[in-house]
């Protein structure tokens, strides 16, 4: 009953805080295997489960989304319904497990609400269980092409700020959004003790760190997988005078991931979000990927993991550029907001390409996974 009690606190807080038709052959998908699910104390406890966030039709069989292509080739064809959530939680044989929070109009408002409904389901013990929250995102033209697939280290968050007009700013400000408890742009709160500031360990209170042992690990297995290229994709890369890795093909990277509810579009919040990124990281963070969701997902993993639900050392997040998130040159903001046609098949592509190696791997030697997370050396 304590326990019971404790989930239900945790259940509380979780959630109060929180194209084209070209076609790509498909990397060898494991088949299911034989042995049977693990289970811990009579509970089901998962390898690993793959997180997407939006899925416009079905998980299988119509055109994808997030979770289409992990559903269909690593074979997550038994269903499981969650209380709380609107997707059946998926799995195999082998031990992958896979969720999708919902159409596009569903995934932003919600989903650590769902996590959380997830975490707290008797029936799961996830203590020893691997994550892998993947998604599409705008890139940043300084860093990569549309098309690439970034490991993150750290995911920030983009939505507690105080915000001004930017025409309204002081004439030496860069832009009218700056963290609650500073008084000018790119700089911490002068008090220690704000919320908006750190949190009671002493941590940089916007930002969750992950485990960066394990995204080295994880870009080291992945760094020289192949992303697929197509003609629109170069036509549209050629667009990018002046900006040398905006004009490469897509490839493979760590990078940050910043979550904001805001879809921001435009080389002055693109700005922002680089020195925001780098501002709550201490300066060793990039800003590689937008969302509009990991915000929510890093903060309902936290509550957990204080509770002994998770481990939040096995987290990973894979994100992947369906479009940039300012206009190339020549071009307006207004001209180009959205424009994920030619990026967005090849970002879904790209998250499962890189991701599935690493799943696999994990499933795979799960007698040496289960127990001594992996991780790689800071180069």
């Amino acid at each position: 009953m304590k326990a019971m009690r404790a989930a239900g606190r945790v259940f509380a807080l979780g959630a109060a805080a929180l194209a084209t038709g070209f076609a790509f052959s498909p990397i060898h998908a494991a088949e299911p295997p034989v042995p049977p699910m693990p289970v811990v104390q009579g509970r089901i406890a998962p390898k690993i489960v793959v997180v997407a966030n939006f899925e416009p039709g079905k998980d299988m069989g119509d055109e994808p989304g997030e979770f289409q292509l992990w559903a269909e080739r690593e074979h997550l064809d038994e269903e499981i319904v969650v209380r709380g959530v609107l997707h059946p939680l998926r799995r195999n044989a082998g031990g992958v497990y896979g969720i999708v929070w919902g159409d596009a109009g569903t995934m932003v408002s919600g989903v650590g609400e769902q996590l959380s409904a997830l975490l707290l389901d008797p029936r799961f013990d996830f203590s020893r269980t691997y994550w892998l929250f993947t998604g599409i995102s705008g890139g940043d033209p300084n860093l990569a092409p549309v098309g690439s697939a970034a490991w993150a280290r750290w995911v920030v968050q983009g939505d507690t700020l105080r915000e001004f007009d930017d025409r309204e700013v002081a004439k030496d400000w860069p832009y009218g959004l700056f963290a609650i408890g500073a008084d000018r742009p790119n700089a911490l709160p002068a008090d220690p003790k704000s919320f908006a500031g750190y949190t009671d360990t002493g941590k940089l209170s916007m930002v969750q760190p992950l485990n960066q042992g394990l995204a080295r690990w994880a870009y080291a297995r992945t760094k020289d997988i192949a992303i697929p290229d197509t003609p629109a994709l170069r036509k549209q890369r050629a667009l990018w005078k002046g900006y040398p890795n905006a004009q490469r093909p897509p490839f493979v990277l760590m990078g940050e991931t910043l979550g904001s509810v805001r879809y921001w579009h435009g080389p002055g919040r693109l700005k922002w979000a680089e020195d925001w990124v780098k501002l709550w990281t201490g300066g060793r963070g990039v800003f590689a990927m937008s969302n509009m969701e990991s915000q929510s997902m890093a903060g309902a993993m936290n509550v957990a993991a204080k509770a002994g639900l998770v481990d939040l050392d096995r987290v990973m997040v894979l994100r992947t550029a369906s479009n940039q998130t300012m206009p190339p040159p020549g071009h307006s903001a207004v001209e180009s907001v959205g424009d994920e046609g030619p990026g967005q098949r090849v970002a879904y592509e790209a998250n499962y390409r890189v991701g599935a190696p690493v799943v696999h791997e994990i499933v795979d030697h799960w007698d040496l996974y289960r127990d001594h997370i992996p991780s790689a050396p800071e180069q």
